[in-house]
């Protein structure tokens, strides 16, 4: 049975400071007993990579 609880102000601002500028990642909350004890963030940083134009390895 899942248990409710409240989400207070503190844990509000500090979730949306995680999640703000970013652009690419996870935001993960962490509840034990029903009480957040952990907000982990992981940004994913993306890079726009020419490909390469070597004719001779090209699969078929």
């Amino acid at each position: 049975m899942a248990r409710t609880f409240e989400v207070t102000e503190p844990w509000l601002k500090r979730i949306v400071d995680q999640v703000h500028g970013l652009s690419y990642g996870v935001v993960q909350i962490t509840v034990h007993d029903g009480q957040i004890v952990q907000i982990d963030r992981t940004e994913r940083s993306r890079y726009d990579t020419p490909k390469s134009s070597i004719q001779g390895n090209k699969r078929r």
